[in-house]
């Protein structure tokens, strides 16, 4: 008689940003989010569009969305990158991906309360988790990234 082996499924994490000038942190942040989901987790990034980022930012990223989404693909510890919706709707996301945790980043507090919301007004076991800061360094964000290159080049 054949032993049945009891497969655990996989938590799925849902992380979303623009990652435009991908850095260290972005790449930290993703590792923690995946963490979240413990062990064996499956992460799924939302790469947000560049209309959604002219919309909420007042320019567009210096990467083209379908170059973002390419590289946050690429990284080792993303299990799959997707763009996200033109009319950034966070609902239609976790209605799409079904995921067991959601990690939002440090910065996201402009939308945490809207999936706490969200998760509490449907009903949904899902978990959501703010990552962290990484520290301070002089080149943890893309912001600073441009400003640094912006006077690198004005002398």
């Amino acid at each position: 008689m054949a032993r049945e082996e009891k497969k655990e499924k996989r938590k799925v994490v849902l992380a979303s940003g623009v990652f435009d000038l991908l850095h260290f942190a972005h790449v930290k942040y993703l590792e923690e989010a995946k963490e979240a989901g413990g062990p064996n987790a499956e992460l799924i990034v939302i790469v947000a569009r560049d209309s959604t980022v002219e919309k909420r930012r007042g320019e567009k990223p210096i990467i083209p969305e379908n170059q973002r989404v390419a590289l946050v693909d690429s990284l080792k510890v993303v299990d799959k990158a997707i763009l996200g919706y033109e009319d950034f709707n966070i609902e239609k996301v976790i209605e799409k991906v079904k995921p067991d945790v959601i990690a939002l980043g440090y910065d996201r507090g402009d939308i945490e309360q809207t999936v706490k919301n969200y998760v509490r007004k449907k009903g949904l076991k899902i978990e959501v988790v703010k990552i962290g800061k990484f520290g301070e360094d002089e080149l943890d964000s893309s912001s600073k990234i441009k400003q640094k290159i912006v006077e690198h080049y004005k002398r």
